[in-house]
């Protein structure tokens, strides 16, 4: 898609095979509110929250990516505090490495994790399905921005926390992008990252609100409050 991209391969493996049923399916049984580790088999840890007071009504599932070196914890972390007030449902996998399969080689291991993950999800909870959201912070931004792009006909949204570039996949579908990212990062310098990728991203099309914030490499609370806002339209 752009001259940004480095790894990933060619971009084939980047495909989701999960997708919404055409046909009505009962609702899932309401799910305790809290954080649960889903029983996706053997094999990193993936962890799903409930927000509080979920009943049986459709919850905004966000996909949570963590950065590098991280877990499923750590990609909980921007949204968690703000996931009961606004109603999110927050998918937290753990990358097979040290980070996301497609940033170091080929897309791979951790595309079929998530797609694991995302299926029992839909069996399990009871998801506004038309409103898909895949989200990270620094090495998560990359790769939410890269899998977001090649399956936007499954996510609607991407919320992409100081990334770093974009692996190389077809694109498939048009998202929108909420970015942000620091001005005094020092661990991915804005001018080499995300002042390269927002142009490239409304060169061809992408809808991409921006926000540069004076900071370093982290998520401010006043950030994740305002993508949370970006994800409801309430601005």
């Amino acid at each position: 898609m752009n001259p940004l991209s480095r790894s990933g391969g060619d971009g084939r493996s980047a495909r989701l095979n999960v997708r919404v049923p055409t046909a009505a399916v009962p609702a899932p049984a309401p799910s305790p509110p809290g954080l649960h580790i889903l029983p996706t088999g053997p094999g990193p840890e993936v962890l799903v929250r409930v927000p509080a007071a979920a009943g049986g009504a459709a919850l905004r599932l966000v996909v949570a990516l963590h950065g590098g070196d991280g877990n499923a914890r750590g990609g909980l972390a921007p949204l968690l505090p703000l996931a009961d007030a606004h109603g999110l449902l927050l998918l937290a996998p753990t990358s097979q490495g040290s980070t996301w399969d497609a940033l170091t080689g080929c897309w791979g291991p951790d595309v079929r994790r998530i797609d694991e993950a995302l299926a029992h999800v839909f069996e399990a909870y009871p998801v506004d399905r038309a409103r898909l959201v895949i989200s990270g912070f620094s090495d998560g931004a990359s790769y939410a921005l890269s899998l977001g792009l090649a399956n936007a006909d499954l996510f609607t949204r991407i919320i992409a926390f100081s990334p770093a570039y974009i692996a190389p996949a077809r694109r498939v579908g048009t998202p929108m992008v909420y970015l942000s990212h620091g001005r005094d990062d020092t661990v991915l310098p804005i001018e080499r990252t995300s002042r390269r990728i927002v142009p490239e991203l409304r060169r061809t099309h992408v809808p991409t609100e921006a926000h540069e914030f004076d900071g370093p490499h982290t998520v401010p609370t006043a950030i994740a409050e305002d993508a949370v806002r970006w994800l409801s339209g309430a601005r």
